[in-house]
């Protein structure tokens, strides 16, 4: 087998010093010009190739960022990951990515496998079923700096990066009251996590404000995927005429979606009989007919902040490190599964 090229071996061939060596390879200024056209020739001749993991040992950073999401298969989750990727890649960052499969126990198991592969930092969305945050305390306690993005965990060791998901919910439902709807009916998700918690409290104080009164029969938690729509416009479909709801929001735009489907297949009419609005402003709420009025919920902008955010703490920014929430701006797209004729 062929032993790697070392500085050493370029400091014979060329009667260098290996200080010298290892200088022109970062094209230091100290060094002369041509001399650093040799080296770096030569390197090439022979097929040096630098040794990041070495380098990276001495200076105690392996320029290396963790990230661990609920689930891969998201429109959301990929908008938020391409943020990540283009701010950690021209900070010349490597990103290690992995799934809970919204599983606390594999999310405890991915945040363990980050820690021993010495990750700079990491950048984490909780699971459905995560309830407490004591799996991160190995970064606390060597102050590997982590920041949480959409699914949170206010704590004063880290950063949130967040949009304001009641006052986006209470837009969305004001606008379908409105639209003259007051038997709204609410699609949410775990309210372990303060993403869909904050939700329901902005649908809740959108009919409270607007004096609807509050009926928990047509609130319905659930993983929010596409059966979870089924079943919702089952349950819809298995009430009295007199008891449907005449709007929906849902905590995401996949669930409405399915439901909205399954309730034009039963002869259901979106959105004279039934308004929709959902959340995200994923690429399927611009396909399905009538398209689905949303929340613009900027997965790129939330990857950027969130990257942008733990690599400043890497610099040592005081700024950031005392930052323990950031707020991003979101918007309600009106289209027409929405648009009742009044």
């Amino acid at each position: 087998m062929h032993k790697d090229v070392t500085i050493y071996d370029l400091a014979r061939e060329l009667n260098l010093s290996p200080a010298t060596i290892s200088r022109g390879l970062k094209k230091s200024d100290a060094i002369n010009k041509d001399t650093v056209s040799r080296i770096l020739s030569k390197a090439e001749e022979m097929g040096y190739r630098h040794n990041n993991f070495a380098s990276n040992l001495r200076n105690k950073r392996t320029q290396t960022i963790g990230i661990i999401v609920p689930r891969l298969n998201s429109y959301f989750m990929t908008s938020v990951l391409a943020g990540i990727e283009d701010v950690a890649s021209k900070e010349r960052y490597n990103i290690i990515i992995s799934q809970s499969l919204e599983k606390k126990e594999l999310e405890k198991s991915n945040v363990n496998t980050m820690f021993n592969k010495r990750v700079d930092g990491l950048l984490i969305s909780l699971a459905y079923d995560t309830t407490d945050i004591s799996h991160l305390q190995p970064f606390f306690d060597k102050h590997i700096p982590v920041v949480f993005f959409d699914r949170t965990f206010q704590t004063e060791e880290s950063t949130c990066v967040v949009i304001n998901n009641r006052d986006a919910a209470y837009k969305a439902v004001t606008h379908l009251i409105q639209q003259g709807c007051k038997r709204i009916m609410h699609l949410g998700g775990s309210l372990l996590r303060d993403t869909y918690s904050d939700r329901l409290k902005g649908y809740r104080q959108a009919l409270e404000d607007n004096n609807i009164y509050y009926d928990d029969t047509l609130v319905q938690i659930s993983k929010l995927g596409e059966q979870d729509g089924i079943d919702a416009a089952n349950y819809i479909l298995s009430l009295n005429k007199s008891e449907r709801p005449d709007a929906v929001f849902c905590a995401n735009d996949m669930s409405a979606v399915y439901c909205m489907s399954h309730l034009k297949e039963q002869g259901i009419k979106i959105p004279d009989d039934i308004a929709f609005a959902g959340f995200n402003n994923d690429a399927v709420s611009r396909v399905i007919e009538p398209k689905l009025t949303t929340i613009d919920y900027p997965g790129y902008n939330i990857g950027e902040a969130a990257a942008a955010g733990l690599l400043n703490i890497l610099k040592g920014d005081v700024t950031t490190m005392k930052t323990t929430r950031l707020v991003l701006q979101s918007t309600l797209l009106i289209r027409d599964s929405s648009k009742r004729r009044l």
